[in-house]
């Protein structure tokens, strides 16, 4: 007999609805109503539009604070992510009309959210990357979570292949979504290469090669190679042992069998001929 009024009575109990993760969201059509109402202009008018804006976005903040905290884990400080959810919501507050005929919460959530990812496409981006790129890498993060908690590869990281099953994408967009991955931080110039524990773990920074001092005079070299070409074996001769073997004009005179006045005036010849021909090309 207990469980039979037992039964009854749990029957006639009414079933609770599933909370929605929305519904404490305050009601605040009445603050929409007067802000509708305020059609006049001047100081005045415009304090009070925006006293009651602020008095809208105070009330609808915890919920900006909750999309913000979905957003966490991804290389940007909370407090930072719930500035932008803030700032997010301020916007659809003033570009909302509810003449419209869709309530605030259905036009505040897409805008919040899309000011989240806008944060972080322009500004935690270290390499410049499509945006077509970006969100096939917000697909392919999906899509491997959702294959790890359903156990479907337990234990091993999903291939390509089954990444693009899941997500609907082809393989070669699952490799783009991929490298991009690697594109959203970059490694410091700090960090030093792991090696065995006895040895020397250099840093980037020491492995990157310097600016090579010659690389300024390649297109001089260039343009004087030619005509180096046309002067006569013996002038050529005295250029050389004087400016890629750093001889004296006394040595050079002493190696040639010459006076080191006749080197003098060869060398000043040549550089000058070369010179005037030089500057008649580029003219």
């Amino acid at each position: 007999m207990a469980t039979s009024v037992s039964s009854r009575t749990a029957a006639a109990r009414p079933r609770t609805a599933p909370k929605h993760p929305h519904d404490d969201a305050p009601d605040t059509s009445e603050a929409f109503e007067r802000l509708a109402r305020l059609t006049g202009e001047g100081p005045g008018a415009e304090a009070e539009r925006e006293r009651i804006r602020q008095e809208v976005v105070t009330a609808w903040l915890p919920l900006a604070h909750r999309m913000a905290w979905r957003y966490r884990n991804r290389g940007e400080s909370l407090e930072d992510l719930r500035q932008v959810a803030a700032l997010g919501l301020v916007k659809a507050v003033r570009r909302y009309d509810p003449a419209r005929g869709i309530a605030f919460e259905s036009y505040a959530v897409p805008t919040v959210d899309g000011e989240l990812k806008r944060h972080f496409r322009d500004y935690m981006w270290t390499v410049h990357v499509p945006r077509r790129v970006q969100d096939l890498r917000g697909r392919i993060r999906r899509a491997r979570q959702e294959l790890a908690q359903t156990g479907e590869v337990s234990g091993r990281s999903p291939t390509n292949a089954e990444i693009a099953a899941h997500a609907n994408l082809t393989e070669q967009e699952v490799a783009d979504g991929m490298e991009a991955m690697e594109s959203f931080t970059s490694l410091s110039l700090d960090a030093q290469f792991h090696g065995p524990a006895d040895s020397y773990a250099p840093a980037l920074a020491d492995t990157l090669g310097e600016p090579d001092p010659a690389i300024d005079v390649v297109i001089d070299r260039e343009t004087v190679k030619p005509r180096l070409s046309e002067l006569p074996p013996r002038e050529r001769k005295v250029l050389y042992l004087r400016f890629f073997r750093d001889m004296t004009q006394s040595k050079i005179a002493e190696d040639l069998g010459v006076s080191q006045m006749h080197v003098s005036r060869l060398l000043s010849r040549s550089c000058s001929r070369i010179r005037e021909e030089v500057m008649a090309d580029r003219a």
